[in-house]
């Protein structure tokens, strides 16, 4: 299991079992940091009028706040991590994804932030907006509530019609725990959940669904309403994966200047700018320290910053680079390293795409792409060795499509079991991940009104989609086209770069496999149809009569319905104490199949599917062969 799912998963099994309960600070720059051009001296923000009057949170819809949707962000971030401030000017593109035009449009930021201006250009001219601020209460930021603007356009903004706007905002941003301990959380937990802020030896900031550090607009959601608000985080990370982020950041300093900042789990150092020139008294002057992170799609994510003041370790080969002050964990975390490194060459290609990245942070566990923010301890390389496993096959393959970038180390974690405690224990895993997936799935009905709508994969917000069924969906193809194959596309999909369409991986393999798999990727990442429902309906053995010196041997008929609507392909195994014979069967949804397997032994049972298939119920059906 991941570092994120469990994350998720502590924090969900918190807020369920409690019940739920029914001033901001300006920035003022700095008068002693130098070089503040950098981020606003050409561009200040534009005289504001008046504010109209506040308005009441009645006056706009959640369904008005869930109709914008991101396109571009274009962010230059000023950090003052001594004072825990920012100060931010945002450009933002938006789309209104909804059906009726908006005359309002409803921004969210975390409550101790404070919306300064917006303006939007109009021909040759830049032309302020008019807004109102308010409180409202979301569990989408760790304050339990969001500062939101209401910005009032000059025209309404037509359905399918985007608009580029330019916003100030500016203030503090402490670890704060209050919507977990809103709803009776002890406080050691919700410390540990609720880690994000600004501060001179720590600024963490996870984004939408933790910290709302950057402008989004969001209907809100709060814990204890069941799974509301990481159904609401995936969705919005679906919907804005195609957006476009660049940030420009300049963080203040006294002294040593910061290192690294990671940004969207990329890595830039930090460039010092600093006036001083006497060596002697550079430790108690001010500074500048900025990096740049060029345009690029945001991705499946919500958009994470961290900033780090000390010098990565790495391990041999630069495998991980890790900012920790705890020199004594690296021998463990390269240790666990070489363990998994073999299993990684042999299905992804011989060398990494890039360093993992860990800083060293006490609280429950993060990850965004090949950065995993966690506490680091010294623990033994066996124990390590799965959850850096998964880590680390996120610094050797990636996809622009969440259920190969999340499916392919989940899927590799399963591979690790099976390598380290057999394939009884591999399947294990995989079924009781699928148990919870069997509750999340549609039932398909013939009757279209008692149908459920689930996720395709290519469509999948939800990791129960993303990570548990895409991993069971890669394990199915290892069985239907080999591990050789599969190994063959995996690496070949990855030295390809391209991937934006959905079906390349589907190409690749099919050329690998020379095999048409359009049945299997129609029913299982195109479409959700559910989970397959398999009965062994009959079973008639015939004894075939003895040939030569050859002894007698027995012909078994087997007939498998299937009765969900996603089709399968199984082994069918007869049995006859240690003897087996396996053959795999296709079942296509709805019907029946049947097979013929020849036996050299009186059989004794019949087995249809062992586990590696997901099923509504059991994954594993036996019937005892009763002869007459």
């Amino acid at each position: 299991m991941s570092v994120l799912t469990q994350n998720r998963l502590c924090l969900l099994a918190l807020t369920l079992s409690l019940a739920p309960l029914s001033s901001v600070a300006q920035v003022k720059p700095s008068a002693t940091a130098p070089h503040e051009k950098v981020l606003f001296s050409s561009d200040k923000p534009p005289a504001q009028p008046a504010t109209k009057a506040a308005k009441s949170i009645d006056t706009v819809s959640d369904t008005e706040r869930s109709s914008l949707t991101f396109t571009a962000y274009d962010l230059d971030v000023h950090l003052i991590p001594a004072k825990s401030q920012m100060s931010v000017r945002a450009k933002l593109t938006v789309r209104n994804s909804g059906t009726e035009p908006l005359t309002d449009l409803a921004f969210q930021l975390s409550s101790t932030l404070n919306w300064d201006s917006f303006a939007m250009r109009s021909g040759d001219r830049i032309l302020p907006l008019r807004f109102a601020q308010h409180l409202i209460d979301t569990d989408t930021d760790h304050t339990g509530q969001a500062k939101e603007a209401i910005v009032t356009l000059p025209e309404p903004l037509a359905p399918n019609a985007t608009i580029e706007l330019t916003t100030f905002y500016s203030g503090e941003i402490e670890q704060s725990a209050k919507r977990l301990e809103r709803i009776g959380a002890p406080a050691a937990q919700a410390t540990a959940a609720d880690w994000d802020k600004i501060a001179p030896d720590s600024t963490a900031l996870r984004g939408f669904g933790d910290v709302l550090w950057y402008p989004v607009a969001s209907a809100p959601a709060l814990l204890g309403d069941g799974a509301k608000l990481f159904q609401l985080v995936g969705k919005t990370r679906l919907d804005q994966s195609n957006a476009t982020i660049h940030l420009r950041l300049a963080v203040e300093y006294i002294g040593n200047p910061p290192d690294a900042a990671f940004f969207c789990g990329q890595r830039k150092p930090l460039v010092a700018i600093n006036e001083n020139i006497d060596a002697a008294s550079a430790a108690n002057q001010p500074g500048l320290a900025t990096a740049d992170f060029p345009n690029r799609p945001l991705g499946f994510r919500s958009a994470s910053l961290f900033v780090t003041s000390g010098a990565a370790s790495t391990t041999d080969g630069n495998l991980i680079a890790a900012v920790t002050d705890h020199y004594d964990t690296l021998p463990s975390y390269a240790a666990a390293a070489v363990k998994v490194q073999p299993l990684l060459k042999e299905w992804l290609g011989p060398t990494p795409l890039t360093t993992l990245n860990i800083i060293d942070h006490n609280g429950q566990p993060f990850e965004d792409d090949s950065l995993l923010v966690a506490p680091m301890r010294a623990i033994d390389p066996d124990a390590l060795a799965s959850p850096l496993l998964h880590s680390l096959t996120h610094a050797w393959f990636r996809s622009s499509h969440v259920w190969l970038d999340e499916g392919v180390p989940q899927f590799m974690s399963l591979l690790w079991v099976e390598h380290s405690q057999g394939r009884d224990a591999a399947l294990q895993q995989l079924q009781q991940q699928v148990n919870t997936l069997a509750l999340a799935e549609p039932v398909l009905s013939e009757h279209a009104d008692l149908t459920l709508e689930g996720q395709s994969l290519i469509r999948a917000s939800d990791e129960i989609y993303y990570r548990t069924k895409a991993a069971a969906v890669l394990l199915m193809l290892r069985s239907i086209v080999g591990n050789d194959v599969l190994k063959q596309a995996l690496q070949n999909y990855r030295q390809s770069g391209q991937d934006e369409d959905p079906k390349q991986f589907q190409r690749v393999l099919e050329q690998a496999s020379h095999k048409d798999l359009n049945w299997f990727f129609n029913d299982w990442v195109y479409h959700d149809h559910g989970l397959p429902d398999l009965t062994i309906t009959n079973v008639t053995p015939r004894q075939l009569p003895a040939q030569g010196l050859k002894a007698a041997s027995w012909l078994v008929a087997i007939e498998v319905r299937n009765n969900g609507d996603a089709a399968a392909e199984v082994p069918v195994t007869v049995r006859s104490g240690t003897l087996t014979t396996t053959e795999r069967l296709r079942i296509m949804g709805r019907s029946s199949a049947s097979t013929r397997i020849v036996f050299e032994s009186t059989p004794e049972e019949v087995i249809v599917n062992d586990g590696s298939v997901p099923e509504i119920g059991s994954s594993t059906h036996t019937k005892q062969i009763v002869m007459h």
